[in-house]
């Protein structure tokens, strides 16, 4: 590298590096970046780690993926005073020993994620007093106790075994932001005292069962760990967390919606539940005890949460108390996907939209979910609820800017239950629940402007459609054999792209795709959809970008009977002809020119007088 004296940034990854030289090395003094990740430097590492002591200017290093050990990684970094990025992710290190980041003391972020790390001894982190961002996902620790990085602002521990994590206790309050703790195997709520500064948190894909004070270690329980006595089950975990904004509880086995635990998360506007075993919405007391949601009389008013995104799908919820929403006043959207809820009916709906408050309770029984008179609700997701049939005017006086139903087998969908969202509707989806074009009416929705049909077993589309100034459209997987002109001509402004493909198009039926095209609609899966053509009695397909309109048979009989007209014609002009010039044969002997109306007389017989004259007048003419 004789030449690159004012080089600073080297990229070599993805070679076959096995050896750097310090002669090398000591041509690039100004070198800041060196990456050298999928390389081979696990081997010649004694020779490389000594020439690395002459990059005293390097501030960002990339050593993932060289099947390091954890002692040759130290040895790489024994001498990199100016570091601030490192990445050793990808290699073979178990463990983390003491002061193996001592020359590192300016390190702000650091990589160790895809590794083996079982063990970080005592005092590994210690000199790293500027370290913000830590990243030790897809390892094998099992716990984290005694945490000191006080100063640390990111920590992802995703895909662990972790079993317990438990900040430590002092006068000193962290600057943790992001903290990642998915995919491990935490029986509770973390212990995170003075984690003030924390806004989001993510718990998902653990084993933590009840968010309950005092049940942070389910019964028969055993912490193998020394830091047993350090467990509080008495501690209540959430006060601390006054500005966690995001938090992620989804794929745990939490049975109760903890409500009362979440009202001290004052800042919280994203919660997700989803994939837990919830079956009903109970209000869990400080002591433990929870009531039935039948039973449990509405909150009072300060009973809420600032929640504005909530997810739940996955979940076997039957219900929710008509409270539930009343608790939710910045809720904006919410996901019940596969669930078994059903949305009420509004007592006395058949009056028509133009219901009042008074009217608004759920039909007796019990078992629906009313979704009405929910003004702040924009999103809502219904998806796979085994709703056969949607009620009059379910969303009334809610002004839904989406609303999914999609995946609702043999739902029917009259022209009212829809009723009070035709001015602010702008997403439906209806996919995959093979309704025929009986179950499906739709109002006239004048603010839709996306659709999808897609799985449907539809042969003509709503005719409610044709006022919406639809911009997407998914029929996918129907039974069209075109799109109607009416609908084209009415959203020939508005549709920007649609979806055609698993129709019987007919492939000598095309006009409406031309139609398209001249409108500049963009059809996303033109070149998968396929049309069909009959020929005698059999069923071709192809390709409808193909251009098949050449093989549609043509009329039959067309061409034959064209050429039979002409052979006709000039039979019966043959024959026109051939009786008028038999018409105008004379007897023999006498030929006449009307012209000139010369007669020719014939030879008369010896013995015989002259034959009369025949007047010229009798002349036949031709």
């Amino acid at each position: 590298m004789p030449g690159f004296g004012q080089l600073e940034y080297l990229d070599l990854c993805f070679n076959r590096l096995e050896a750097v030289s310090d002669l090398t090395l000591a041509q690039l003094p100004r070198l800041r970046s060196l990456l050298l990740g999928s390389n081979r430097l696990d081997r010649n590492y004694l020779a490389n780690g000594q020439a690395f002591r002459l990059l005293r200017s390097v501030e960002v290093l990339d050593l993932s993926a060289n099947n390091l050990e954890s002692h040759m990684a130290g040895w790489y970094l024994s001498n990199l005073t100016r570091l601030r990025m490192l990445d050793l992710s990808g290699n073979k290190m178990t463990r983390l020993p003491a002061g193996i980041f001592w020359s590192t003391p300016q390190l702000r972020e650091l990589n160790l994620s895809d590794n083996y790390i079982m063990e970080i001894e005592e005092g590994a982190f210690e000199a790293l007093e500027e370290l913000e961002v830590v990243n030790l996902a897809l390892n094998s620790l099992h716990c984290v106790s005694g945490f000191s990085l006080t100063q640390l602002r990111v920590l992802n521990l995703s895909h662990n075994a972790l079993e317990l994590f438990m900040l430590e206790e002092g006068a000193e309050s962290y600057l943790l932001r992001v903290l990642d703790l998915s995919h491990n195997r935490l029986l509770g709520f973390p212990e995170l005292p003075k984690a003030h500064d924390l806004t989001h948190l993510n718990l998902s894909n653990n084993l933590i069962a009840s968010l309950l004070p005092g049940s942070l270690w389910p019964g028969g329980f055993v912490l193998p760990y020394e830091e047993m006595p350090m467990v509080n089950t008495t501690w209540h975990p959430a006060p601390g967390l006054t500005r966690v904004a995001h938090l992620d509880l989804s794929s745990n086995q939490l049975q109760m919606f903890p409500f009362t635990f979440f009202q001290s998360l004052g800042s919280l506007h994203s919660l997700s539940l989803a994939m837990n075993c919830l079956q009903d919405v109970a209000r869990e007391s400080l002591t433990g005890g929870t009531e039935p949601s039948d039973r449990l009389p509405a909150p009072p008013e300060h009973a809420s949460l600032s929640v504005r995104s909530l997810d739940l799908h996955g979940n076997a919820i039957r219900l929710l108390p008509p409270w539930f929403f009343d608790s939710l006043p910045q809720l904006e959207a919410i996901d019940l996907g596969s669930n078994s809820l059903q949305p009420c009916e509004i007592q006395g709906s058949h009056q028509g939209g133009n219901l009042g408050e008074g009217t608004q309770v759920p039909a007796p029984g019990g078992t629906c979910t009313p979704f009405y008179n929910i003004p702040h609700l924009k999103h809502l997701s219904l998806c796979k609820n085994n709703i056969t049939k949607l009620q009059p005017f379910a969303f009334n006086q809610t002004s839904l800017l989406s609303l999914d139903l999609s995946g609702n087998k043999d739902l029917f969908l009259p022209k009212e239950a829809l009723g009070g969202l035709e001015f602010s509707l702008q997403k439906l989806s209806l996919r995959g629940n093979q309704m025929d074009n009986s179950k499906v009416e739709l109002p006239c929705l004048d603010t839709l402007k996306a659709l999808d049909l897609s799985g449907n077993n539809l042969s003509l589309l709503p005719t409610g459609l044709l006022c919406s100034p639809l911009e997407s459209l998914d029929i996918r997987n129907n039974s069209l054999l075109a799109l109607e002109k009416p609908g084209l001509t009415s959203w020939s402004r508005s549709l920007k792209d649609v979806s055609i493909s698993g129709n019987p198009f007919s492939c000598c039926s095309l006009a409406w795709l031309d139609t398209l095209r001249a409108a500049g609609v963009a059809v996303r899966d033109l070149h998968q959809t396929h049309c069909a053509y009959q020929d005698e009695s059999r069923n071709f397909s192809a390709k409808i970008t193909s251009s098949p309109r050449w093989l549609c048979p043509r009329p039959k009989d067309t061409s034959s009977l064209a050429l039979l007209v002409v052979m006709l014609s000039l039979f019966f002009l043959s024959c026109g002809a051939c009786c008028l010039l038999k018409r105008g044969q004379n007897p023999p002997g006498y030929v006449g020119h009307s012209s000139n109306r010369v007669g020719v007389f014939p030879h008369h017989p010896k013995g015989e007088g002259p034959a009369e004259v025949k007047p010229a007048d009798s002349v036949t003419k031709v």
